[in-house]
């Protein structure tokens, strides 16, 4: 018998070497090359599997009558915008989140809805027993939801029990890097089990038309854990976020095959579980403080969603020969080239200032149109004077100091106005296309423009106090 062979894998990326390393020299990590036999599926060798012959397949011509993909609607209007209308059958969805986020409640509360409108769920756990996931289920009131569920890490069990009889709807598998197959030799969670089985469910959605929704963890510094190759498997990636110390909860599609991947679904956790956020800016601005320096409010976009939100800087003198620069929320490269646009264009001297910004309610911010909102606060907190409390801004600074235009500047400009603000900043370029009387509007060409108005300002309320 011929001896077998063995390669060595990385944990963390799939790459695959001929001898051990401690450092993958492909993703950097440190201890997580193991080794697997050639037969275990990576690295495995198509000469030593005897197959069959292959099929003739129909080849058709690219034109052709498009038939729209059959979608499941869950009835949770916030998880249905993110996967753009519902799950589609025979898709593969995989929901990565940091312990704790919510991933199990979200997709509990979504077979109840599920199996409330004649669907039939299967939830199969192989991170807790049974019981753990009845006393979930009584604790959100959704025990008497008729959802099949089972507590197996096998994934031959688990395609004998499927197929025994007939296909379910939607399939929860809790979680992926739980799983084993008997195809794989080496442990659960390694990269080879974790493809393997992720393959054997994805063959099994397709050929049965079931959607299969694969729970994945998520490594330290955010990114879903397992090879990277899962992602481009299935049909859509779906990142459940949010900051252990606010209530709020984002869900984002990093990949749709069958959607958009620019929306967002916005929940609260509350004592009974997830609900749905159908007004965010409101409940992202209900506790914002009107009176105090250093507050702007961004009119921001997250898909075709507008979302209204409050950026927070304090700019404070500071002992220390290298100055602070804390950010929460948005991006540390975007501020510091902010600081440098008000530096060099604006007088505005920031080097011997610590300074803090934050985006109110834990939400992470990626667009550029925030800058103008992030300078009018920086400048505010410098001048310690407090911007107009029913005034919005947003716009794309340039290095230059122009204020450029941004996209959806009409959305933006009319949910503003839907929660009783009166006045935007907004750029020259974005007024000359927006035809609305909706808000009192106020353009800029420069960020020298913005600087001046908020030291006028500060001005007026330094007179008036002298008065007093």
């Amino acid at each position: 018998m011929a001896r077998q062979k063995s390669t060595f894998v990385c944990q963390s990326c799939g790459a695959v070497s001929n001898q051990w390393a401690g450092k993958c020299e492909s993703c950097g990590e440190w201890n997580s090359i193991t080794q697997e036999t050639e037969g275990s599926g990576v690295g495995g060798s198509p000469n030593t599997i005897r197959g069959k012959s292959g099929r003739i397949v129909e080849l058709v011509s690219l034109s052709g009558q498009e038939k729209p993909a059959p979608r499941i609607v869950t009835g949770v209007a916030e998880l249905d915008r993110v996967t753009g209308g519902g799950f589609v059958k025979g898709s593969v969805l995989l929901l990565g989140g940091t312990p704790g986020i919510g991933k199990s409640t979200l997709l509990i509360q979504a077979s109840a809805a599920l199996a409330q409108n004649d669907h039939s769920v299967v939830y199969i756990s192989g991170e807790e027993a049974i019981d753990q996931v009845r006393l979930r289920a009584a604790r959100l009131g959704l025990s008497q939801a008729t959802v099949q569920l089972a507590a197996e890490t096998s994934v031959e069990d688990i395609l004998t029990t499927l197929t025994a009889g007939p296909p379910p709807d939607m399939v929860v598998i809790d979680s992926i890097q739980t799983l084993w197959t008997d195809s794989a030799d080496s442990a659960p969670g390694t990269v080879t089990q974790v493809r393997a089985s992720a393959q054997a469910m994805i063959r099994y959605a397709k050929q049965t038309g079931a959607a299969v929704i694969l729970v994945g963890h998520v490594t330290k510094d955010g990114q879903i854990a397992g090879p990277r190759v899962v992602e481009h498997m299935v049909d859509g990636v779906l990142q459940f976020e949010g900051d252990a110390g606010h209530q709020f909860r984002l869900l984002r599609a990093l990949k749709n095959r069958f959607g958009p991947t620019d929306e967002i679904g916005v929940f609260e956790m509350t004592g009974g579980g997830l609900t749905q956020v159908a007004n965010p800016s409101a409940m992202f601005l209900g506790e914002r403080n009107i009176s105090t320096p250093g507050a702007a409010v961004f009119a921001g976009m997250e898909g075709s969603r507008p979302l209204l939100v409050e950026i927070q800087a304090l700019v404070a003198q500071s002992p220390l020969g290298t100055p602070r620069r804390a950010v929460v929320g948005w991006d540390t490269s975007r501020l510091s080239m902010v600081l440098a646009v008000l530096d060099a264009h604006c007088g505005v001297r920031l080097a011997g200032h610590d300074v803090y910004l934050n985006v109110a309610g834990g939400l992470k911010i990626t667009e550029p149109a925030a800058d103008l909102a992030v300078a009018a606060a920086l400048v505010s907190s410098l001048a310690g004077v407090a911007l107009p409390s029913e005034c919005v801004y947003f716009g794309e600074v340039s290095l230059s100091g122009a204020i450029r235009p941004v996209a959806h500047a009409p959305a933006r400009i009319k949910e503003a106005a839907k929660l009783g603000f009166v006045s935007g900043v907004i750029p020259q370029a974005s007024l000359k296309s927006t035809k609305t009387a909706e808000l009192d509007l106020s353009s800029l060409e420069t960020l020298a423009d913005l600087v001046a108005r908020i030291a006028v300002g500060s001005q007026l309320t330094t007179d008036e106090a002298n008065e007093d």
